[in-house]
């Protein structure tokens, strides 16, 4: 866990990591901020700025008015790039958006050098001590970036003309914060990626460095950060998972790991668990278990799906998790048995099922899954998408249960999000397959360097700032008692569940008859209980991970203790708007 002391406060009261410098040094050197205006006005009028280049890469390339939207978004002030505003020597690894700072807020503080191998020794970093907000609040430009995103971009998941997007200005470490001035405590993480939070300077230096180096490479090519990024990842998974396939997010990561299941075994069928989640893509979405993958369903992409344990709604009517994971093995078995196992593949489970309700499998399922493929030649992945790199406490979920799958997917969390990246991390038998046989398969930025390097940087912070073992701390002292004990007083919270920074509430009508909140897969009116629960959330100044009948408790993994008290105490206010649903 962070040390105290590496910690200060702004001016608005908001903490701001100092995030360990590499010198050691905390002296910080006057810096006149005004430059950062005149460095605006020069660009500006400067014949690269008419061209839409810049030294900061923040220009517009010149394109037709295509709308009255786009003409207003072209007004807001663009971020200022403060590196050609200071004196030599003196780097900035963020831009300021609007307008400059006042210049008492502006300071100058050594940062990371070369001795720690995150940046070039000659560079130093520029912190602003009104990093959060930086800005005063600009409505007017909120609606602006409002009216383009309506007029152009095609949202996923949504009805477009039903959806009303918040316009955000800004994020820092727990926060993000939209351009009226209001502030909101992330307790989704993104989408269960921000793992380090937003911003952390160590990675957005990372990725600028390696811009400066070398931008982007073909995946076929030996590139360093690159390799360092591998190797980074298979000193942490576990067993010999040492080759690591990258792709640009997990729904790819879970195509390529069922494509590589089905080479090795030259087996077709994928069974996969009802109440999960594992991407968007073709052969993803016939996997996942929950209701999108519904509109997509081809019905022809070899996947059976089966019922895996989760005591508080069990489909084997056990009352104990050892029936509960016996049943469910059972039942894995007799699926098995009746679709023929020679004709099986691979099972594919999340390690902790994520978006579906954060339900940890019982002692001893995991381990029979695995017994169970070792029985039968099946491939056993495990998806670590959400649940790995810290979310559990753990490096990797599956360290909770003591099992080496054959193969694993990642995401998320390897990066915090920063740049996309995802992969399969493969046993050293499935990866003999193709030692003299090619893998029919490869992504245009498997391995993309500026991703690589925000793994690199991310890995590196996560182990040298212990961030693991602090979201393993902040579950066990802080998150976990504090849902608890909301249970006890809300009659709307039917179960709480999960470990780490990786937590559920199930909200329910009647803690006794155990019904949900709302119906399955509830929209409209039937979802204005939950609905009316996240409205209160967001004006207790909490942004919710809302998803049917729960809300799941899912910040940064390096939350402080302060942050998490804050986003229980919002969830305690909430809680009384869910209450008033209940019988």
């Amino acid at each position: 866990m962070p040390k105290p002391s590496t910690y200060r406060r702004t001016r608005f009261g908001r903490r701001v990591s100092r995030y360990g410098l590499a010198s050691g040094s905390r002296e910080r050197a006057p810096a006149r901020c005004e430059a950062t205006a005149q460095a605006a006005a020069k660009r500006t009028a400067s014949p690269a700025s008419a061209s839409g280049a810049t030294s900061g890469g923040y220009g517009e390339t010149p394109a037709r008015e295509t709308s009255t939207a786009a003409q207003a978004l072209r007004s807001i002030p663009q971020p200022v790039n403060v590196v050609a505003a200071l004196r030599p020597g003196v780097y900035m690894p963020r831009s300021i958006g609007g307008s400059a700072p006042h210049p008492a807020t502006c300071r100058v503080r050594p940062g990371l050098g070369g001795q720690d191998g995150h940046g070039p020794s000659h560079l130093r970093f520029l912190t602003l001590d009104a990093m959060t907000p930086h800005v005063e609040p600009d409505p007017q430009a909120g609606a602006a970036v409002k009216a383009a995103d309506r007029a152009h971009v095609f949202h996923s998941w949504s009805a477009q003309g039903l959806i009303d997007p918040l316009a955000v200005a800004g994020a820092e470490g727990s926060y993000f914060w939209d351009y009226d001035g209001n502030r909101y405590l992330d307790f989704t993480s993104g989408l269960v990626y921000t793992n380090i939070g937003y911003q952390h300077p160590k990675v957005v230096a990372a990725v600028q460095e390696q811009a400066g180096k070398l931008a982007t490479f073909a995946p076929a090519f030996a590139i360093d950060v690159r390799s360092e990024a591998a190797r980074l990842i298979a000193e942490r998974t576990p067993g010999d998972l040492d080759k690591i396939f990258f792709t640009n997010g997990g729904a790819e990561a879970v195509e390529n790991a069922v494509r590589m299941a089905r080479l090795h075994t030259g087996r077709t069928k994928v069974l996969s668990a009802y109440r999960s989640y594992h991407g968007a893509t073709s052969t993803a979405i016939n996997l996942t278990g929950d209701p999108r993958r519904w509109a997509s369903d081809t019905a022809s992409a070899g996947v059976v799906h089966f019922w895996a344990p989760f005591l508080y709604r069990s489909p084997f009517y056990a009352t104990t998790e050892a029936e509960e994971s016996a049943r469910a093995l059972q039942h894995l078995e007799d699926t098995i048995a009746f679709e023929g196992p020679a004709t099986i593949a691979a099972i594919i489970l999340e390690t902790v099922p994520g978006t579906a309700g954060i339900m940890t499998p019982p002692p001893g399922y995991l381990a029979g899954v695995r017994e169970i493929c070792d029985k039968y030649g099946i491939v056993f992945i495990l998806d670590e998408v959400m649940a790995g790199f810290g979310r559990t406490g753990k490096w990797f979920a599956a360290e909770h249960f003591d099992v080496v799958p054959d193969l694993m997917t990642f995401a998320k969390g390897v990066n915090s999000g920063y740049v996309p990246l995802g992969g399969v991390a493969i046993s050293a038998e499935i990866a003999a397959t193709f030692d003299k046989r090619p893998y029919p398969g490869g992504l245009t930025y498997s391995g993309h360097p500026l991703a690589c390097a925000a793994a690199v940087a991310t890995l590196r912070v996560m182990a040298d700032e212990k961030v693991v073992e602090h979201a393993a701390h902040i579950g066990e002292t802080v998150l976990g008692p504090g849902l608890r004990e909301l249970a006890e007083r809300h009659p709307s919270v039917g179960e709480v569940r999960g470990t780490g920074v990786f937590w559920a509430l199930d909200l329910v009508k009647n803690k006794e008859t155990r019904e949900p909140l709302v119906p399955y897969n509830a929209a409209g009116e039937a979802n204005a209980p939950m609905a009316a629960f996240a409205a209160a959330a967001k004006k207790q100044g909490l942004w919710p991970f809302v998803n049917m009948n729960r809300t799941h408790a899912v910040p940064a993994c390096n939350v402080s203790e302060a942050e998490a008290k804050e986003g229980l105490a919002a969830l305690d206010a909430a809680l009384a708007v869910a209450d008033e649903h209940t019988a």
